[in-house]
């Protein structure tokens, strides 16, 4: 890849070559939380929107839903039903050598407001014909954000996976 492209050698193989044994992909996990019929987003501190979310490392995607949203927003969460299993090389914007499967939860708000953290600047609510312009496309796609408002509309829905 280093002879391919202007990127030095000790990048490629930080890319590549950063874990022992096989390079797996990633499990994303993205809390669709409604709210009075509101999808809440937070703000990231890039100034970009996505659906709240952390990485699965090592345990069941509910897990890092629930903690990764209440990290992020300052609410308390709990998965309710599985929405989407989507690679997202197929929906995302990719910045990663490596591959990511990325989950969608329908989670049910329990309480909590934001709270002020190193990662997200705010929280906001938006019905499906108010979503910010800026998302965090990496992450969180607007067609993503309106399979999720799909789901919430019609729970018995199927889930969807590639």
């Amino acid at each position: 890849m280093a002879a391919k492209t202007d990127l030095p050698v000790e990048k490629v193989y930080g890319l590549f070559c950063n874990e022992s044994g096989y390079q797996t992909p990633k499990i994303d996990t993205r809390a669709a939380v409604f709210i009075d019929g509101k999808i809440l987003l937070v703000h990231e501190n890039n100034g970009t929107w996505s659906l709240p979310g952390d990485g699965a490392m090592w345990i069941s995607p509910s897990h890092p839903t629930r903690e990764g949203s209440f990290e992020e927003t300052g609410c308390t969460v709990h998965s309710k039903k599985l929405i989407a299993v989507q690679d997202w090389r197929k929906h995302n914007v990719m910045n990663h050598a490596y591959g990511v499967i990325k989950t969608f939860m329908l989670c049910q708000y329990e309480s909590g407001t934001f709270k002020s953290n190193i990662e997200t600047t705010e929280i906001g609510l938006f019905d499906r014909t108010s979503l910010p312009n800026d998302l965090a496309i990496e992450k969180t796609t607007k067609d993503q954000i309106l399979m999720c408002f799909d789901f919430y509309e019609k729970p018995d829905a199927s889930t969807l996976f590639d």
